[in-house]
C-alpha cells in the first residue's frame, strides 16, 4: 500500500495520494486577509486546486467531487459564477455546497475536492 503526501506539515497535507485518488484539505485564498471578494478567493482558491492537482499527476476533468464551504450562503451565485468558468466542460464532478463558519473571519469560501490520478 503506497500512501504519498504532498506539502505535508504537523497538522494536514495539503493532498494526499491512495489508490490512484488524490484527497485534497480543503484550500482557502493565501490573500483572503486583504478583504478580497468572494470571487477573487474563489478564482484563488481554484488556482491552488489546479496546482495541487498538477503536482499529483492530474487535473480538474478528473475531479470526483468537490464540497464547497461558503461563510455566507448568500454568495453562492458569485461563487458560481467563477466555478462555472472553471469546470471542464462535461467534466463537473459530484458537488455540494454549505454554509459554514470557517477557519478565520477573512475567509469567504473553502474548496475540498477529490480526484482520479
Amino acid at each position: 500500500m503506497s500512501i504519498t503526501r504532498l506539502e505535508p506539515g504537523r497538522r494536514m497535507s495539503q493532498a494526499v495520494i491512495h489508490n490512484n485518488t488524490v484527497y485534497l484539505a480543503g484550500q482557502v485564498a493565501d490573500d483572503a486577509a486583504a478583504g478580497k471578494s468572494v470571487t477573487e478567493q474563489t478564482k484563488s482558491v481554484l488556482a491552488a486546486i489546479d496546482t495541487l492537482l498538477a503536482a499529483a499527476g492530474t487535473d480538474k476533468t478528473k475531479i470526483i467531487a468537490a464540497t464547497i464551504y461558503l461563510a455566507d450562503i448568500a454568495t453562492f451565485a458569485e461563487m458560481n459564477a467563477v466555478w462555472d468558468g472553471w469546470v471542464a466542460e462535461g467534466n463537473a464532478p459530484a458537488r455540494a455546497t454549505v454554509e459554514a463558519k470557517l477557519a478565520a473571519p477573512a475567509y469567504t469560501v473553502e474548496i475540498v475536492v477529490v480526484a482520479a490520478v
